[in-house]
């Protein structure tokens, strides 16, 4: 177990128990709660950033400001934990789309390797900001592009045409 300071001032400890479930114990009143989430505040725009712990019950325990202010043992759970919870791909890459009408298949390349996603309607694209995109496919899967402006050219005359 490993002892992390939160930004409340209130010192506890976090580990796993034996079925993989993240145990948060508060130093000096022996509180434990057994399957706390870790809830990122700002999932897009600042994911090492302001992070919540949450009891099974949905009361926070804990707020981390910075992932990175974390002992390393801490910080190693929560990302473990994060990643199991999250799954958005990145396109780092469009390759190919079938039609330009919906729905199409796009081949993708993200960081987490080549997929295909079927894009049932245009409102399927959501911006986020200024430069980045929520694409969902028809299985409801969600793909991140975190800068249009850093995709290729092909790429993004391709998503252009959706847009």
């Amino acid at each position: 177990m490993s002892d992390v300071q939160s930004t409340q001032s209130k010192q506890f400890q976090l580990s796993r128990n034996a079925f993989g479930k993240l145990i948060y114990t508060a130093v000096g009143d022996d509180e434990v709660h057994e399957g706390v989430v870790p809830v990122r505040a700002f999932p897009i725009a600042a994911p090492d950033v302001g992070i919540a712990l949450v009891s099974t019950d949905g009361r926070e325990l804990a707020w981390i400001e910075k992932l990175s202010d974390l002992p390393d043992a801490i910080r190693l759970l929560l990302e473990e934990e994060l990643a199991n919870r999250e799954f958005l791909p990145e396109i780092t890459q469009i390759k190919h789309v079938s039609v330009f009408a919906s729905p199409s298949t796009w081949t993708v390349a993200t960081n987490r390797g080549d997929a295909l996603l079927v894009l049932k309607g245009e409102e399927d694209i959501r911006r986020i900001g200024e430069s980045a995109l929520i694409i969902a496919d028809t299985h409801g899967i969600q793909f991140l592009i975190r800068d249009l402006k850093k995709l290729d050219k092909h790429s993004r005359k391709l998503l252009d045409r959706f847009l």
